[in-house]
Formats: structure tokens, sequence, C-alpha cells
């Protein structure tokens, strides 16, 4: 087991591509410590599909699959009941898990799949240039809503969580951020319950994560820590929500 201020044994010791101020590197860690303190990282196998996080496999020490887009619960779906002995979670951004990966993420969550779903949620479409995604806030200017989004034209933000809820399979939801280290903690420790979870066998977990995006946001790194408390909670309330 790694101390908390030492290098976990699941992260890869080398420089990041992803730009400064980003969410992904805190969310990698996390991930890296939780599967080390349960001593999972010899069962773990991890399932990314495109967006930033694509080559998340650069950074994590235990084996990873590809996914296409928006199918990482799919593909998780096979290996973990070809391998249901093997721990399996998706890290899916808002894009392809809310988006083009609709479908598989209802699909998977409804029949109860055990499995453990990390969901970033910058509400933007990072790698492909910062077009509005399905989790962009009425308002957010974006490279495809310049003047910002509107209800009347490109529908409502998507709660996606709150509607994974409703559906009886789903054992397990909450809502953390990483815009300060009191709730990068708390967000560790709901990463943490949901392998815990899976490792009982308790059913479909996830854990959605508010993370900062200042590259697309168009702010400084503070800044969009600030963003995510002053703004974007409004419409993203923190807590389990099942």
């Amino acid at each position: 087991m790694e101390k908390i201020f030492g290098h976990p044994k699941s992260l890869v010791d080398t420089k990041t591509h992803y730009c400064a101020g980003c969410g992904h590197g805190i969310a990698h860690r996390l991930v890296a410590e939780v599967v080390d303190e349960l001593d999972i990282r010899e069962r773990v196998i991890a399932v990314a599909p495109v967006g930033c996080a694509v080559v998340a496999y650069d950074y994590w020490d235990f084996d990873c699959s590809e996914a296409a887009h928006g199918r990482a619960l799919a593909v998780a779906t096979a290996i973990k009941r070809v391998r249901p002995q093997n721990i399996v979670f998706t890290y899916q951004g808002d894009g392809d898990l809310a988006a083009i990966g609709t479908n598989e993420t209802i699909h998977a969550a409804n029949r109860g799949e055990n499995l453990t779903v990390v969901f970033i949620n910058n509400a933007i479409y990072g790698m492909t240039g910062g077009q509005m995604a399905p989790t962009t806030l009425l308002g957010q200017k974006t490279a495809t809503t310049p003047k910002g989004r509107e209800a009347s034209l490109q529908g409502f933000p998507l709660k996606i969580s709150e509607m994974l809820a409703i559906l009886p399979a789903v054992k397990y939801i909450e809502r953390v951020s990483l815009h300060s280290p009191q709730e990068v903690l708390k967000a560790k420790k709901a990463i943490k319950q949901a392998f815990v979870n899976q490792i009982d066998n308790v059913g479909f977990s996830l854990v959605e994560i508010l993370s900062p995006c200042p590259t697309y946001w168009g702010l400084s790194p503070r800044q969009a820590l600030d963003w995510i408390r002053d703004v974007m909670l409004k419409e993203f309330p923190l807590g389990r929500i099942k």
C-alpha cells in the first residue's frame, strides 16, 4: 500500500499530455491510489474510449483496453462476463458516455452489470475542439454555441446521473468534484466505494466527477476551479444520488 503522498504503483511516472489545469491527471491519480489501496492491481482492467483520456494506458500501470467512441460499457460488459474474476471499470468523458454512448450507458445500467464507471464531466468536448457536449450549461459558449447554449435550440444540460438513478438495477451513483482539496478527497472516497461495490458483487456503480477544462472554457486553471464552484454546481449539485 502506498502512502498518500507517495507515488502510486499503479500510476506511471511520465510526462502528461493534458493541458495545464486539466482535471484528468487528478482523476487518474485517484483511480491509481484506490486500485493500490484495494490491492486489485493484478485483477483490474480499465476500458477507455475516444476522448482526452484515450491514452489513459500511458498513465496507468495495469491492464487497459481501448473501445470505439461511446462503446466502453459494451466492451466492459463483454470483458466482465468472460472474466468475472476481474475488476473492470470504464473511464469516460461526457461526450462519450452521455452523447455517442448514451445507448450503451443506459442499457448496461439497466441490466445491472457489475461494473464501475468513472464519468468525467467537464461540460464540453475537449479532444475534438471544444464543441458543445450534452452537459454544456445554458449560456455556456463553445465552438458550436458561440453565443451560448440555448434551451430552445440545443436543449437543456443532460443530467445523466439522475436519469440512471431511476433504473432499479443501478446500485450506486454519486456526483463529486475536483475544484478543491476537500472535494478531491471526497471524490477518492466515492471512487473507492464504486470499486468496493464491484468487488462485493453489488452491481452497477457510477461516479460522476466535475472536472475543469481551462483550455476550452477560456479560463485560467484557478478561474476554472472557481467556475465549477460558482456556476457548475448550481446545475450539477454534489452528493450521493443513489
